[in-house]
């Protein structure tokens, strides 16, 4: 009796808490959505998405993000050409070819990558990165490339954690049977092995996405923040997190709404994100 009590009423906790996740999504989701469609109407959506100007201050004033778009898309490709192809060769490495030796100091190394928090990393591309990609290929340094070396090392980590799990849990059989087909270890892995953990190696880069279109503090540090759509890799630009951060704290009236509005953009565009993946998922199940 009382182990059914128990897990009744362990049923209903899970549920409550479930229940609240969904809640505490669209709460945000009405929040983001009452705040800034407004900004749409009154802006005009063309206007708002198109604009090549964003003039709060000017009269009258100019709201329009498309730099802060193409800067983020400009950022955010970057990181992916540098971290995507490392994070999965490491994973690749650490899963099938680490000696356990140097895994055992490998692994926490990735793990203390993780925890360390993104104010550091801004602080460690401003003193580091900026004055390299000055040095090195001229210009201010705050520019898009410097911000996509930056990100491309922050989303690594995740990279890794998600793919190496996911090469890990590719039943050992299918590996096995390639072996006992006459495979090397190398073809092994390359063409049975990687194949079978498609999916969980998908999820790791898309989550890497996700990661370097939402950072804020240490792109900031290194993007220049100029508000103008580049025509350089070494020129600077503005973010569309780094607007809302830049000028959320003064913004008042229609400026408000604006920023909130940029939200509702960064919003969908993780929202077209994810449900790219859902349905390359579904696809590859069927």
């Amino acid at each position: 009796m009382k182990k059914k009590v128990l897990e009744k009423g362990m049923e209903i906790l899970f549920l409550i808490t479930a229940c609240a996740s969904i809640v505490a999504v669209l709460l945000i989701c009405v929040f983001m959505f009452a705040g800034g469609l407004p900004a749409f109407g009154k802006i005009g959506v063309l206007n708002f998405l198109g604009g090549e100007k964003w003039a709060p201050m000017d009269v009258p004033p100019s709201y329009g993000i498309l730099p802060m778009i193409v800067g983020s898309l400009y950022v955010t490709a970057g990181a992916i050409l540098i971290g995507v192809p490392i994070g999965l060769l490491t994973a690749i490495f650490m899963a099938r070819f680490c000696p356990r030796g140097l895994y055992r100091f490998l692994k926490p190394a990735l793990e203390l990558l993780a925890g360390i928090p993104s104010i550091v990393y801004g602080f460690f591309g401003m003193v580091v990165l900026v004055p390299f990609v000055r040095g090195t290929f001229g210009g201010t340094g705050n520019s898009i490339l410097t911000a996509s070396i930056l990100l491309g090392i922050m989303i690594l980590p995740t990279i890794i954690g998600i793919s190496e799990s996911a090469l890990r849990a590719v039943p050992e059989e299918i590996y096995e049977g390639a072996l006992a087909l006459g495979a090397t270890h190398e073809r092994s892995v390359v063409f049975t092995v990687l194949p079978a953990a498609k999916s969980g190696l998908l999820a790791g880069v898309i989550l890497g996405i996700g990661r370097a279109i939402g950072e804020t503090m240490a792109v900031i540090l290194v993007v220049g923040n100029n508000a103008r759509i580049p025509d350089s890799l070494l020129k600077g630009v503005r973010t569309l997190t780094g607007n809302i951060v830049l000028e959320m704290g003064y913004a008042t009236g229609l400026h408000r709404e604006a920023l909130i509005a940029t939200g509702v953009v960064l919003f969908v565009f993780i929202l077209l994100l994810n449900l790219c993946f859902s349905v390359l998922n579904r696809k590859k199940k069927t």
